[in-house]
């Protein structure tokens, strides 16, 4: 009953406050304000949108070759085609049920192309850490990019350098007693925690031992350049942002990015972050808000339909499996 409870929660608090959000989002803007966002968005310029989404598609599709790199060196290799829709499939159960996705896309390889859920799940895990790293690699060029506009920032909200080293060094002090600790430890979270870790660290080695490693890697700067590229088009689609520079857009993805984990599919909060991401550098509110609900809005599209289209077709293409 707990793990029934906990489950359901799992799943409703986060499009809740997703629904939620939308709600302040709504309800915190000016009717005129409004009626001008909502103005950017039936005039976006399609061709950018358009450009936006293929991106997006390329991104899938990419993701979908490079599945097999990493399956290969355990003795399979799907069907390209399969891996398209199941990965597109995998997306669309995200938006409704949070996490649900990546058990379904080792279930689907195993029901229709015979690799046994465990060894299907590990590529999955590693397709993970590597996407983790190079979010984590954004950040930090990010970081040196805008380095003073994001101090400058920081500032005007209290954050002084004294503030911000204590916090540093206090997390990094953090992080090596943590570590010691699930070494060293033997309860039952730390052992957990240790074989997490070790997981991370085995999925990125594997990169390694694999016999197309250097596709491996170029396929992976591909998708997380198109990532960007969907933002750097669809900037175009409002007057006031089609002047920010690459280095301000990488800002707001990063934005977009943590908001896209905080509710299913970023509903409701991919907006606001990326809206108050685009501040930072001058863009008012309804210029930035029109951007983030441009963005949300035709990338979801893209996923709702072609992963509806992918959950039907899937199971069809397959038949006689």
């Amino acid at each position: 009953m707990k793990a029934s409870i906990e489950k359901t929660l799992k799943t409703i608090l986060p499009i809740g406050l997703g629904v939620f959000l939308i709600w302040y989002s709504y309800y915190s803007t000016s009717k005129e304000d409004r009626q001008q966002i909502l103005h950017y968005i039936k005039n976006a310029d399609l061709l950018w949108v358009g450009l936006s989404v293929l991106l997006g598609i390329l991104t899938h599709l990419s993701r979908a070759i490079r599945w097999n790199y990493l399956l290969e060196p355990l003795g399979y290799k799907p069907k390209i085609f399969n891996n398209i829709l199941i990965i597109l499939t995998a997306y669309f159960t995200n938006l409704g049920i949070p996490r649900s996705g990546e058990i379904l896309r080792a279930t689907a390889l195993a029901s229709y192309e015979g690799v046994p859920f465990q060894k299907g799940f590990g590529t999955i895990v590693t397709e993970r850490v590597i996407d983790l790293i190079m979010l984590l690699l954004v950040i930090v060029i990010a970081l040196i990019l805008q380095t003073d506009i994001i101090w400058g920032f920081l500032q005007e909200k209290g954050f002084s350098l004294a503030l911000l080293s204590v916090v540093l060094s206090s997390g990094i002090l953090g992080l090596v007693l943590l570590l010691y600790f699930v070494k060293k430890s033997k309860i039952s979270l730390a052992v957990k925690l240790k074989h997490f870790l070790k997981g991370m660290l085995d999925g990125i080695l594997s990169i390694f031992k694999m016999r197309y490693k250097w596709r491996f890697i170029l396929h992976t700067i591909f998708i997380w350049s198109a990532y960007i590229a969907m933002f750097w088009v669809i900037k175009y689609t409002v007057a006031d942002t089609t002047d920010l520079g690459l280095s301000q857009l990488i800002v707001a993805f990063v934005a977009g990015a943590f908001a896209m984990s905080a509710t299913n599919g970023g509903i409701g909060i991919y907006p606001i972050a990326v809206s108050g991401a685009l501040a930072i550098f001058g863009i008012n509110k309804v210029s930035a808000d029109a951007f983030g609900w441009i963005m949300w809005i035709s990338q979801t599209l893209m996923v709702v339909v072609f992963g509806a289209i992918s959950f039907l077709v899937l199971p069809l293409w397959n038949r006689n499996k």
